[in-house]
């Protein structure tokens, strides 16, 4: 069994409990998520099975949308609903549609954030949430994400109330906690907030109309017909640059050959896609950190006539 294989997470589920499911009713061991979604959180997880597990990083890399709710009013220990409330104040002012559109806007590009303490960042070893769940504040790592959309997903004009909620759709590099911009979106209103719900609804080149559920998967299991969902590993670097190269070259990649660089690739840094002419990816190659004009393979993806 080869394959990606789009699941539908849901709620109160880790990316490993969802792997470890897998195993069980695919009855196979090579099985390997993209990134970890926190339990709370629903929505697409593409799953690599067999050799798709080798390009499981390259999906984990690429951008991700989500459609996220966020309250305004409250704060958590976690920034989304599962946490113990921290700081609270009212909204006593209506918020109108213009003032959060320009927060959204302030808050598209580069910018920076600091992981939550309830988190799966090590600091000296250890993962942040290790240090939360003993009450031990460490100095966190500030990293720079890039946020390529956001979007306000409500038509009211004026927002009130005691709480606030609204929703938005962001696209997102890798790396980017949606909880701490949702208390980014509230500090920069003026008030406490965190993230009350959030769907992740693309990975790389899959959305949240590809996900089969578990129930799904089981039952195409039983009717022996779970090939014809697995989607070919090639999706996973559908957003890497591309070599093309003919069937002579191609038996030299499969060997792990160096390769001259093309014309088109000369400006590109991260990891090139090669590919024969009928789109089958053999190998990852980027740059020579040596041999300057060359590509060294990072990864062979295929070594036989498969």
């Amino acid at each position: 069994m080869e394959g990606i294989l789009p699941l539908y997470k849901p709620a109160g589920l880790t990316s490993h409990d969802c792997v470890f499911r897998l195993r069980k009713i695919l009855r196979t061991k090579k099985v390997g998520h993209t990134g970890t979604l926190d339990p709370d959180v629903t929505g697409v997880l593409p799953i690599c099975i067999g050799k798709a597990t080798k390009v499981a990083e390259y999906i984990t890399d690429a951008g991700k949308s989500y459609e996220g709710e966020v309250t305004i009013g409250f704060s958590t220990t976690t920034e989304d609903a599962s946490g113990e409330k921290v700081e609270e104040r009212k909204v006593e002012r209506s918020i109108n549609r213009t003032e959060i559109l320009q927060v959204l806007h302030s808050l598209t590009g580069e910018i920076k954030q600091t992981p939550p303490m309830y988190s799966a960042v090590k600091v000296n070893g250890t993962r942040l949430y290790e240090y939360a769940r003993k009450g031990i504040e460490v100095e966190r790592p500030t990293r720079k994400v890039t946020i390529y959309s956001i979007d306000l997903l409500d038509d009211r004009d004026e927002f009130s109330g005691e709480l606030i909620t609204f929703r938005f759709r962001v696209s997102c590099s890798k790396g980017t906690y949606i909880r701490t911009l949702a208390v980014m979106i509230g500090e920069s209103l003026g008030y406490p907030a965190h993230m009350s719900n959030l769907v992740r609804v693309q990975s790389a080149a899959f959305t949240i109309d590809d996900c089969l559920t578990f129930e799904e998967i089981e039952k195409l299991m039983e009717t022996g017909t779970i090939s014809t969902c697995l989607r070919p590993l090639e999706m996973a670097l559908s957003h890497l640059p591309k070599y093309i190269i003919n069937d002579k070259v191609a038996e030299k990649v499969k060997n792990g050959a160096l390769l001259p660089i093309p014309e088109h690739l000369k400006n590109t840094n991260g990891p090139i896609s090669a590919e024969t002419e009928e789109g089958k990816a053999l190998a990852i190659y980027s740059a020579h950190p040596n041999k300057p004009g060359l590509l060294k393979p990072v990864k062979v993806l295929r070594n036989d006539q498969g």
